[in-house]
């Protein structure tokens, strides 16, 4: 799905990267296009047309572009479709970017599904309006094991920080902090700290390389995985995946940046990144190590074509998006 914006542009760009990963490796990928979004609300009257969740449905993973105004109506509905409960956001120092430092390595992992973006709202008159906060404990259950097993996959020294704010909303927040304390009582091999959501804004300012793996809720969450993107060079520097039991979609994680679209301006590292994400869950989900090789590929060739100074406007070079694009397909390697 293409998407709004700068989203057909970044879409073309790692087009390039998935064709030249399938000719250095034994992968065949049956790529199909579907409409949603803004500019298929306007032509079809409809931002996410039935055909296009029929085929999403029918496919073994989603590919996206960023949606404008109708994302609610887009990503955030299919996330709830298929129950991608698992917002998962790597966050990660690249050579020669203006990350704030070189080795700030995070995974947000945001829990998709319930509390404000849930979207029940309702007008209680023409000046009052509510929005509620739906927490389960099954929810939380299933994101803090996400969290806690990743955490495990990544790194020696693992652990998991808790982001809440269950001091002031004591009964949802209060929900979510003591099942992640529960859930952790399992993995004693894994240290769980855990912060208040201001004082975890703050200490991504103050010490980004800190951090190993976020927990957190789905509000929380997206706000404080965009501030840590700018740790690390801008939100074009931030792939997304959205994760469920048996299916899984990945994006950039920022919008559409309506003024530069059709400039051939922006920078496809998100996507492509996110390609990468996909090839390794389709890996890991299928146990097709094939899959997992080439992202790993797509991550070394990003590395080495940033080390070779190709670099997009917002990091400060001149390299338009397609060759971008050809830059990175080019180094890959198996």
């Amino acid at each position: 799905m293409p998407g709004d914006g700068i989203g057909p542009e970044l879409t073309e760009a790692t087009l390039k990267v998935l064709t030249q990963i399938q000719n250095s490796f034994q992968i065949r990928l049956n790529i199909v296009q579907v409409e949603g979004g803004d500019q298929c609300a306007t032509t079809r009257g409809v931002p996410l047309p039935a055909e296009t969740i029929d085929t999403i449905r029918g496919a073994h993973a989603c590919l996206k572009g960023p949606v404008g105004e109708t994302a609610a109506d887009v990503i955030v509905k299919l996330r709830i479709l298929f129950d991608l409960y698992a917002g998962i956001r790597p966050l990660k120092s690249y050579p020669n970017t203006p990350a704030v430092r070189s080795d700030i390595d995070m995974l947000f992992v945001r829990e998709n599904t319930e509390g404000l973006y849930k979207g029940v709202e309702f007008a209680v008159n023409a000046d009052t309006m509510v929005c509620l906060r739906v927490i389960t404990k099954g929810a939380c259950e299933r994101i803090a094991t996400y969290a806690f097993e990743a955490a495990r996959s990544r790194r020696k020294a693992m652990n998991v920080t808790a982001v809440h704010k269950a001091n002031v909303m004591r009964k949802t927040d209060g929900l979510f902090a003591q099942t992640c304390r529960d859930v952790a009582k399992a993995y004693p091999d894994v240290t769980l700290d855990e912060l208040y959501v201001d004082a975890a804004a703050m200490q991504l300012v103050k010490a980004p390389q800190d951090f190993d793996v976020i927990v957190t809720t789905n509000l929380y969450g997206d706000i404080l995985s965009d501030e840590g993107a700018m740790l690390v060079g801008g939100l074009g520097m931030a792939p997304g995946a959205n994760i469920g039991d048996d299916f899984a979609l990945f994006e950039p994680i920022h919008g559409t940046a309506p003024d530069i679209a059709g400039k051939g301006v922006a920078n496809p590292t998100s996507m492509i990144l996110a390609s990468g994400l996909m090839l390794d869950w389709l890996g890991t989900k299928y146990s097709d190590s094939a899959c997992t090789k080439a992202a790993h590929s797509i991550e070394e060739a990003l590395i080495n074509a940033l080390k070779a100074g190709v670099l997009t406007q917002d990091l400060g070079g001149k390299v338009k998006t397609d060759a971008f694009g050809d830059a990175v397909a080019e180094r890959i390697s198996d």
